[in-house]
């Protein structure tokens, strides 16, 4: 995972208003979800998400379940499942109406929390008969979050591998609790002779589920790697801070860059 800049960051903006990316966010456009987070326990096993029409026109909807799971990279790889059931998969709004969706899993709770996520997503507008399609249509899908926790929930990370060569740092965000953490804040810092700040950066940070490791990288000039004597990398979540040193190792900053 990148600290992003400012050409990626314009990409980002690009695919988010072509509809070309999943909406983290339960709230588009044209409708909204609540709430905006499932959890399931021993005790419950059921919950309800309503979802809204915003819009001046009728608005259809499926819905998809999916075991969610990550990548180094931090992203989501879905497989389609049946341990998530929701009703109605398929229903359509009239402006300002509003659903109700029942969502509920029968799956037992386990030692590491199971994670999953159920979208819903914007189906094309009904086409009735001898009516012409006018410009693009943008479709939206809005992901939820669900999680199955266990009884007893750790909240545990560490920083590991981490690693400066040719003027770039590279770490990993690892989670070895057993319920995942959000990672709010992310923050490196160089410092230099007599403490003084040779540079600080920060990002914000996503999910990280448990069990899994995310790699991050940060590209340093030739001026602030050959000022830093130490590096302090800090992350904080949603309820704890992970915070690791090193000193700057021999031969990490290359002169050709």
């Amino acid at each position: 995972m990148l600290f992003f800049n400012k050409k990626s960051s314009i990409i980002l903006s690009l695919l988010l208003s072509l509809g070309l990316l999943v909406i983290e966010k339960a709230e588009a456009s044209n409708f909204r979800v609540s709430p905006i987070k499932v959890s399931f326990s021993s005790k419950v096993s059921s919950q309800v998400l309503t979802v809204r029409n915003d819009s001046n026109e009728t608005l259809r909807f499926q819905l998809h379940t999916y075991i969610w799971k990550q990548n180094t990279k931090g992203e989501m790889q879905l497989d389609a499942t049946e341990d998530i059931v929701a009703f109605p998969g398929l229903f359509t709004l009239k402006p300002g109406q509003q659903r109700i969706v029942r969502v509920g899993t029968l799956t037992p709770v386990s030692s590491i929390e199971k994670t999953y996520r159920i979208f819903i997503e914007e189906l094309p507008p009904e086409k009735k008969a001898n009516q012409q399609q006018n410009g693009i249509s943008i479709l939206t899908k809005v992901g939820i979050p669900i999680f199955i926790q266990p009884s007893k929930q750790v909240v545990e990370g560490v920083l590991e591998n981490i690693g400066v060569s040719k003027n770039q740092i590279n770490f990993q965000v690892k989670n070895t609790g057993n319920v995942h953490f959000i990672t709010q804040k992310i923050r490196v810092k160089g410092v230099g002779e007599g403490d003084k700040s040779v540079f600080d950066r920060q990002r914000n940070g996503w999910y990280v589920l448990a069990g899994t490791s995310q790699n991050y990288d940060l590209k340093m000039s030739q001026q602030e790697c050959s000022k830093t004597r130490t590096l302090v990398i800090e992350v904080k979540t949603d309820n704890k801070v992970f915070t690791e040193k090193r000193e700057m190792p021999k031969g990490a900053c290359s002169a050709s860059n």
